[in-house]
């Protein structure tokens, strides 16, 4: 029947999303152990961060250039690479003698999940009837949505009973079931890359402008908003995107095709799709260590009080998928914009009095919301393009979210610096409640402009249509 989804395809996109759920948990379940592994290492915090950031950069830069990946490989040995870089990455990690070697792992884990993410996705467009598209692109949304909100859990239990070098032994055995599902069940070829050549200058240029936009915004947590440092290097930011535009407009070499953005629906949906990953990878990031110095919880607490949010998000994720591919986008696109903007509005207008309760029951309001957008901001964006640009819409979105978190991380966390610098006072409390404020502010912004963008696009094209 044409549209039954067959036992095949099940096991394919179900090995390819465990395998990137196992990198997003790995990357977020490391950050809980920053504060041991700078002991045990010997290495400054600083110096461990670069686990995540290296990791996200890295990770963002190879999803650029799947949609040449896609079309030059075939699936399965996509996965078969990906697979076993994960875990060699494992391995690697869980005997890593000193930081360096422990980095080289996570970078090789950072190649998996790179690849890992839009194959996932593309097996869903390519192999899953249109009807129940929304429905697994939904499912496909919770492995990235909900991985974040277990990874501090399973981190912080694992190096409380045991060690940090744990994290990558229970993982292990999970990786090579995942290689032998995904062996035996993924199949198709690669459309091809005749008359197209990889342009390894897009991706050196993708790869300077990413890092230069993050030590941008440090800038300004180090030195403020206003001073020299951040005002210049935010010049020679934009000067240099405006410079890779150039170039990439005139190369007759392709990483990306980015004509795609040139449809307006689009276009408003890959920007709804990365708001929602910067509101959601910046609020677990924000949220927790808020409970932890204003509230003075300690950590298994503050990564409690967002499960039930993150597993809430996690069933409706689906069932707004169902919705989608039953009504459109309409409905569940303003359900989410509607919820998030209510949440983050929330966060701001009660930010001086929240509590452990009130951070949970908010944070539900604001998970449910993401989860009806998310998925079906993907769904619909890949509706706009058919045939070969598929692979250019997936890689251009799955970069743009794997970027979103890194960059909402990053933001919120460098408003909170800067809120400590102009606040006049060293009292740590105030300047984390304040710094928490203004990123709330921020969100909610944001969030409002998703649900402008929602209604904005049915007046403008869907109504028109109908």
């Amino acid at each position: 029947m044409k549209d039954v989804v067959s036992t095949r395809v099940k096991l394919s996109i179900f090995a390819v999303g465990l395998l990137s759920f196992t990198g997003i948990l790995i990357e977020t379940s490391m950050n809980v152990t920053f504060p041991t592994l700078t002991k045990v290492l010997n290495v400054s915090l600083g110096t461990v961060q670069w686990l995540t950031t290296g990791y996200l950069l890295l990770t963002t830069v190879v999803m650029s250039t799947t949609a040449y990946i896609l079309k030059k490989f075939n699936p399965r040995r996509i996965f078969v690479f990906a697979a076993t870089l994960c875990l060699i990455g494992s391995i690697i990690c869980m005997a890593a003698p000193n930081f360096p070697i422990l980095m080289s792992g996570r970078l090789l884990q950072a190649v998996a999940t790179g690849l890992s993410t839009p194959l996932m996705f593309n097996l869903i467009f390519l192999e899953v009837p249109q009807s129940k598209l929304g429905l697994y692109t939904g499912l496909a949304g919770v492995v990235i949505s909900l991985a974040p909100a277990l990874g501090p859990m399973y981190g912080g239990i694992i190096n409380r009973v045991w060690t940090w070098r744990e994290i990558f032994v229970g993982v292990i055995p999970l990786i090579v079931i995942l290689f032998l599902i995904g062996y035996f069940s993924i199949q198709g070829k690669a459309p091809g890359t005749k008359g197209i050549s990889f342009d390894y200058g897009s991706v050196i240029g993708l790869a300077i402008i990413f890092s230069m936009i993050l030590f941008t915004f440090d800038q300004a947590g180090v030195h403020g908003w206003t001073s020299l440092n951040f005002i210049g290097w935010l010049i020679i930011s934009i000067a240099v995107i405006g410079i890779f535009s150039w170039y990439n407009r005139r190369s007759s070499r392709q990483l990306i095709d980015f004509s795609i953005l040139k449809l307006p629906v689009l276009r408003l949906r890959l920007f709804s799709y990365f708001s929602l990953q910067f509101i959601n990878i910046g609020l677990s990031f924000v949220l927790p260590i808020f409970a932890q110095t204003a509230l003075k919880v300690d950590s298994a607490q503050a990564g409690l009080m967002l499960l039930p949010g993150s597993l809430l998000g996690a069933v409706v994720g689906p069932f707004a998928g169902y919705l989608y591919d039953k009504k459109g986008a309409l409905i569940p696109l303003l359900f989410s914009g509607s919820l998030i903007t209510i949440g983050s509005a929330l966060f701001w207008f009660k930010s001086e009095s929240l509590t452990l309760t009130s951070i949970t029951l908010i944070y539900l309001i604001l998970r449910i919301g993401f989860n009806f957008g998310f998925g079906t901001s993907l769904s619909d964006g890949s509706m706009q393009v058919q045939g070969p640009k598929k692979s250019d819409q997936n890689s251009l979105f799955s970069m743009m979210q794997q970027y979103a978190g890194s960059l909402g991380t990053n933001v919120l966390s460098v408003v909170i610096s800067a809120a400590a610098l102009t606040s006049g006072t060293k009292n740590t409390v105030y300047n984390t409640i304040l710094g928490t404020k203004i990123d709330f502010i921020v969100l909610t912004v944001l969030s409002l402009s998703v649900l402008i963008s929602v209604i904005y696009v049915y007046f403008r094209y869907e109504k028109k249509n109908n």
